[in-house]
């Protein structure tokens, strides 16, 4: 009895200090105050979503006008990536060759307009995320219209190139891994900026960048690994839906850590040292108010 009295007060005492450690550890606070204030998960699984159904479409649109190069490349990326063998690789080449030339051609116009103004709902989302990181006033929609569309052609663009990138452009693992980084950097610096409307300097957002990088550089060498065989096996279980149920599951995680990365670096680039290096503005406490889902 003295041994297990000994353990629930041992446990008492680790409980009381979790309780203190966000308060005396300051960094920690602010990370879990963020991170409760843009509730990761579900803005991560709603960025899933909108990739899934309104840019993925977009993508294979695009690919099925695109020439046979590009349709080509498209293909290779995806089985790269995914790991698809036998049926599934099958129902993805036919998917982007079945419309070619003159039907392809009759679908361009409208067809293309719908599917990138809807693909703009990722924007829109990857935006508010971006914004609630922030503590932005919510940009206004005549004003942040055309950057939904510039960002959604450059990250379509970056899709078709991004397994190219992760090779090295055929050199190597150990250029296509630096590679990986610095081109994610970079594009994760220029989002930020992009959907927040200029109303962030330059510098501030580069921790975010930085952690976004790492993220997809760490992200795509996992995804190397895991993916082919989590696409196996939930093939082998549920046919070709398997390919769906991996997908989804693999965004979610991908865009929880790119959310995790975006607010953690607003976190760090507002740490004294690297404030006044960066000159990020001092933090502001926030009224209250209740935000509606959108």
């Amino acid at each position: 009895m003295a041994r297990w009295d000994k353990a629930r007060e041992r446990g008492r005492e680790l409980r009381e200090r979790a309780v203190l450690l966000p308060g005396q550890v300051p960094l920690l606070a602010r990370s879990l105050a963020a991170l409760l204030r843009v509730n990761v998960l579900d803005n991560a699984t709603r960025l899933a979503a909108q990739a899934f159904l309104t840019a993925l479409p977009a993508l294979l649109v695009l690919a099925v006008l695109a020439p046979a190069s590009l349709r080509n490349g498209l293909v290779r990326g995806l089985r790269h990536q995914l790991g698809l063998t036998g049926q599934a690789q099958q129902q993805v080449q036919q998917l982007l060759g079945s419309h070619q030339g003159t039907e392809a051609n009759t679908f361009g116009g409208i067809g293309v307009l719908v599917t990138l103004l809807s693909a703009t709902a990722l924007a829109r989302a990857l935006q508010r995320v971006c914004e609630r990181a922030w503590e932005v006033p919510k940009g206004k929609v005549t004003v942040a219209a055309w950057r939904w569309l510039v960002w959604l052609l450059v990250w379509l663009g970056y899709l078709v190139l991004a397994v190219p990138i992760r090779d090295g452009f055929g050199v190597g693992w150990w250029l296509g891994l630096p590679l990986t980084f610095v081109v994610g950097t970079l594009l994760w610096w220029w989002t930020q900026h992009l959907l927040l409307g200029a109303r962030v300097a330059w510098a501030p957002l580069l921790p975010g960048a930085l952690l976004s990088g790492l993220a997809m550089a760490v992200l795509g060498v996992v995804g190397q690994v895991y993916l082919p065989r989590a696409v196996g096996r939930s093939i082998a279980q549920f046919g070709p839906l398997g390919v769906v149920f991996t997908l989804l599951s693999w965004l979610i995680t991908l865009f929880a850590v790119l959310t995790f990365a975006l607010v953690f670096g607003r976190v760090v680039a507002e740490e004294p040292a690297v404030a006044r290096l960066l000159g990020t503005p001092p933090a502001t406490v926030p009224e209250p108010e209740l935000r509606e889902d959108e």
